[in-house]
């Protein structure tokens, strides 16, 4: 992926001191909720929604392999070139919640033809997004990212991290190279020029043009971590303003996939090629539940690598595993790290 273009020569995200020191992060997933039903001013009905995601119904939460499975899987990883595929439960350890983990908050997913084609929809985004921005962007890389990082120089050669997340924290970690499956929530791309831009600067702007917002930032910030639904008081802000493309004149979007948009090809194009270059295939933290990623477990089977699947949870290639793992990332990670 290309740079975000023009930015601070500051970046926040070098900065790998552990999360905890700066408190949970936001929930992004809600930031991308969809709100029912939705009709704009021109009295068009809102885009369909789809159904709400929440955890998976399984027994498999809180399982731990035995030390014997763990071992072997870092035997069969030992010395060898790995594409590592990673997931929302990679970064749970920074504060930010997933989305099928056994206590994620169930939600409807906004598509991309709902913001793209609904005034209101991108308003109750970037009205979600500006509250919770500064205290996303607070996330510092968990252990899990940091005991990766190290596993990719001492038990294994890392052909890339590819990761369905947005985050950035796995390159704040050191890890290298890495492939920003679903893009970086840190961008921002136009939709009709596709320049990127920096979603820091965007913020900046939105608070100049929302005073009233802005003054009651630190509150609105708290109601919405606190409150079940994240921030119900954030979905009234209808009146919320938002920029256009300064080059442009067209629409802004945070330069992410949304759901029923597709990846970058050159993005996907890269990560297949790391997957060829590869192996094994180390799977972390991922329920595997849309294809995006699953595609690449499917493709390591066809071409005869080995698959290492680690969650807290059920995945749904469990069946397409060389070796399937239960435990906690952070656990088996730096068990694996004291072990190499």
């Amino acid at each position: 992926m290309s740079d975000a273009g023009p930015t601070s020569n500051v970046d926040p995200m070098n900065d790998v001191s552990p999360v905890n020191d700066v408190g949970p992060a936001a929930d992004v997933g809600r930031w991308f909720s969809t709100a029912a039903p939705v009709a704009d001013p021109s009295g068009r009905r809102g885009a369909p929604r789809l159904p709400a995601w929440g955890p998976m119904e399984s027994s498999d939460y809180g399982l731990q392999s035995p030390p014997s499975e763990l071992d072997a899987a870092r035997d069969l990883l030992r010395g060898r070139p790995v594409a590592v595929l990673t997931g929302a439960g990679m970064s749970t350890g920074s504060g930010l919640p997933d989305y099928r983990g056994r206590d994620a908050v169930p939600r409807s997913p906004m598509t991309y033809q709902e913001f793209m084609g609904h005034d209101l929809a991108r308003r109750r985004y970037w009205a979600r997004s500006t509250v919770g921005w500064e205290q996303f962007n607070r996330a510092r890389p968990g252990h899990a990212h940091q005991r990766l990082a190290t596993l990719g120089r001492t038990l294994f050669t890392t052909t890339a991290v590819i990761t369905q997340n947005v985050d950035g924290l796995h390159q704040a970690a050191g890890s290298s190279p890495v492939l920003d499956l679903h893009g970086r929530l840190d961008r921002v791309r136009c939709q009709s020029c596709d320049t990127l831009s920096s979603r820091a600067a965007l913020h900046a702007r939105m608070l100049s043009m929302n005073p009233e917002l802005a003054a009651r930032l630190p509150d609105l910030a708290a109601d919405a971590a606190q409150a079940p639904d994240g921030d119900a008081e954030v979905d009234r802000t209808s009146s919320f303003r938002y920029p256009p493309c300064p080059l442009c004149g067209g629409i802004l979007k945070p330069d992410v996939v949304f759901f029923g948009e597709s990846a970058r090809p050159e993005v996907v194009a890269a990560a297949f090629a790391a997957l060829e270059q590869a192996q094994a295939l180390l799977v972390l933290g991922s329920s595997l539940t849309v294809q995006s990623g699953l595609r690449f477990v499917r493709a390591a089977g066809r071409q005869h690598k080995t698959v290492v699947i680690l969650n807290d949870g059920p995945t749904r290639a469990d069946p397409d595993a060389t070796m399937r793992l239960h435990g906690r990332l952070e656990d088996v990670l730096e068990r694996w790290d004291a072990l190499s």
